[in-house]
């Protein structure tokens, strides 16, 4: 049975903080014969979102209608600061965390994940201009730059924008075995990190 995927977007989402990852859950999918993850975006609400720099993308589901993510990533990107101030969607993050097996964030979508109270207690990072940020947020988290990512079982979260690629295919050896996350790799002309 596929996993679902849910990628979260909102205005001033980080082009490769969801690009990135998109594409490796998405090729990890296609070499396992479209068998493994229905990959999704989803929006705040219905509507054309416009990420950094002016690219618009257009969210498949909304917070509503998304199917029961198994695999949640919040990117980063200037946009998550007035989600900080969106009571419903950090419910919803909360409510959905519990049933997801893994909740993941890349760069400052770890602000998101600290105001949400779903970070204390983890080993965690973010983008290396932000760390004050997600102490803030996450007061109760240990904020740690020395890593590019960190996997505490269902709560990982990246540092910015280029790692949440690296991330993503730790999640891939995590899901599907350390070959497919090479065979992803390959397939992306991209040298796997850790």
């Amino acid at each position: 049975m596929k996993k679902n995927f849910a990628l979260l977007l909102f205005d001033n989402v980080e082009v490769l903080d969801f690009a990135g990852p998109f594409e490796v859950f998405a090729v990890a999918n296609e070499l396992s014969g479209n068998s493994v993850f229905n990959v999704c975006t989803v929006g705040l609400t219905r509507g054309t979102v416009r990420a950094v720099n002016g690219l618009k993308v257009m969210p498949e589901y909304t917070l509503e209608d998304c199917p029961p993510p198994q695999v949640i990533l919040v990117p980063g990107g200037a946009g998550t600061r007035p989600l900080l101030n969106q009571p419903a969607l950090l419910e919803w993050l909360r409510i959905k965390s519990r049933s997801a097996e893994i909740v993941a964030s890349i760069c400052t979508g770890a602000l998101v994940l600290g105001k949400a109270g779903l970070l204390d207690g983890l080993r965690v990072t973010t983008h290396h201009a932000c760390l004050d940020e997600l102490r803030a947020a996450a007061p109760a988290a240990l904020v740690d730059p020395s890593q590019r990512f960190h996997d505490n079982g269902k709560f990982c979260t990246a540092a910015g924008i280029s790692a949440g690629i690296d991330l993503s295919l730790h999640l891939v050896a995590r899901l599907l075995g350390s070959e497919a996350a090479d065979q992803t790799a390959t397939h992306m002309e991209y040298e796997r990190r850790s």
